[in-house]
């Protein structure tokens, strides 16, 4: 997985971001806004390909995940990566403070979560094909 599997991510309630996170320049958080404004508010996942990315959705409870991805990704790691998030901030907010948070509001506490699992998920990607080539 190179550094740039996982590109952008963020959680919004409805069409507001509360928290966004990258580490790179380029038009996918405004492609991956317009697709949020787009989805159905039914609890479903949804992956949508444009430019060799992959614009990966989960929606729960009135939250959206969002998880921009390198097509190279597949849908399953954005996926879990997705997962991870959504039970990261159903755990850290529970319908609390989420519920009441100003677009971007949640930007400094959770966007450091999104950080830290954007690499946890590029570690454990390296350390699969590490043990891979090993058994090859």
């Amino acid at each position: 997985m190179s550094q740039k599997s996982l590109i952008y991510a963020f959680v919004a309630r409805g069409n507001v971001v509360l928290a966004e996170y990258t580490e790179f320049s380029g038009n996918f958080n405004s492609i991956a806004y317009q697709c949020l404004q787009k989805l159905p508010a039914s609890n479903n996942k949804f992956t949508y390909n444009c430019d060799a990315h992959t614009f990966n959705y989960l929606v729960d409870n009135g939250y959206t995940y969002c998880v921009v991805a390198d097509e190279s990704s597949g849908r399953q790691i954005p996926m879990a990566f997705l997962e991870r998030v959504k039970d990261e901030f159903v755990s850290k907010y529970g319908g609390g403070k989420a519920a009441t948070a100003p677009a971007n509001g949640l930007n400094k506490e959770f966007g450091t979560v999104l950080i830290i699992l954007r690499r946890s998920a590029s570690l454990r990607r390296l350390r699969l094909r590490f043990q891979k080539s090993k058994v090859l």
